[in-house]
């Protein structure tokens, strides 16, 4: 059995794969992309598979995946999952505001209980700063929500290094989650020395970028959604990343191993990273995703693979 690790300074032990499920429900980035049916039977493979850890967030949907999620968790033992859900979007009529204030995020609590059919969060972040709450009230609030049992760790996303270290002030903050992979490396130097120091879990976002580093793509691949204005997706850029995922492929061989899961492995050999959160769209995504614990990367091939993404 693959071992467990704990979320920042809390006693909350998971799986070190968990579940990223901005793809069930629907998510704002891709629309229609799963029918509900398919999603929850994502979720539940996980679930029967060891996963413990879920990922979601009102804005994923909205509300839809936290609703599909709450559906799916009533056929399992509470106690055995852990939940972990983000807010800090509000529709204002027809435009999306950002919003940190305690009053807000207490309201917000309240609400994914709801929709989670739950009455305990086991991770709860603030989803994205607001211009003008100062963090350490925001997370504050969330640590009043964690002495009256409504959440049982305190997160983060998207906070720059200040903004982390004004939220943290107290201490309270177990886990960020941030945008991390190998082609995009910047939280090596921004973040982890502070979350090493801190005893913060670093959780990666995007860390196969879009299905690139997983192999999936070619010359002629071309893309007409989000990807066609990220830069990495365009032009020679694009090509130059096809030949170091190429480079790659050579090392998952000698492992037997997939480009995706030898990526994933590499990134638990870094500092405070000791939980990722692939999605998926299918159920074999899912298993396939959890064969990454099980990969051991020498230190030669970490070296390797750190300078080919240098």
């Amino acid at each position: 059995m693959t071992k467990r690790v704990n979320l920042g300074k809390s006693d909350i032990s998971v799986h070190p794969i968990g579940l990223g499920t901005n793809a069930v429900g629907g998510h704002n980035l891709f629309p229609n992309i799963l029918d509900e049916e398919q999603g929850k039977n994502v979720v539940r493979t996980g679930l029967d598979h060891g996963i413990n850890l879920l990922d979601t967030a009102f804005i994923y949907g909205p509300k839809r995946s936290e609703e599909l999620i709450g559906e799916v968790i009533q056929e399992y033992k509470r106690e055995d999952i852990v939940l972990a859900t983000k807010a800090a979007h509000k529709f204002v009529g027809n435009d999306m505001v950002l919003d940190n204030s305690p009053a807000f995020l207490k309201q917000s609590v309240d609400e994914a209980l709801g929709r989670l059919q739950t009455d305990y969060i086991d991770l709860f972040y603030i989803h994205y700063p607001d211009e003008d709450t100062p963090k350490a009230e925001a997370v504050g609030a969330l640590k009043e929500l964690k002495d009256q049992g409504k959440i049982r760790s305190i997160g983060v996303s998207n906070f720059s290094l200040d903004q982390l270290k004004e939220a943290n002030q107290d201490g309270y903050v177990d886990v960020l989650q941030a945008e991390y992979n190998l082609l995009k490396r910047d939280a090596e130097k921004d973040y982890f020395p502070y979350t090493v120091e801190n005893n913060i879990t670093f959780i990666p976002y995007f860390p196969l970028e879009s299905g690139l580093l997983a192999g999936k793509y070619d010359e002629n691949t071309t893309f007409s959604d989000f990807r066609a204005k990220n830069p990495n997706f365009q032009g020679q850029q694009f090509l130059d990343n096809l030949k170091k995922v190429d480079q790659l492929k050579e090392i998952a061989q000698k492992y037997d191993a997939e480009t995706a899961h030898i990526v994933l492995a590499w990134y638990f050999t870094q500092p405070s990273v000791d939980v990722l959160i692939p999605g998926a769209k299918r159920p074999e995504q899912v298993q396939s995703n959890l064969r990454a614990a099980e990969v051991n990367l020498t230190n030669e091939d970490i070296q390797k693979i750190s300078a080919i993404f240098a």
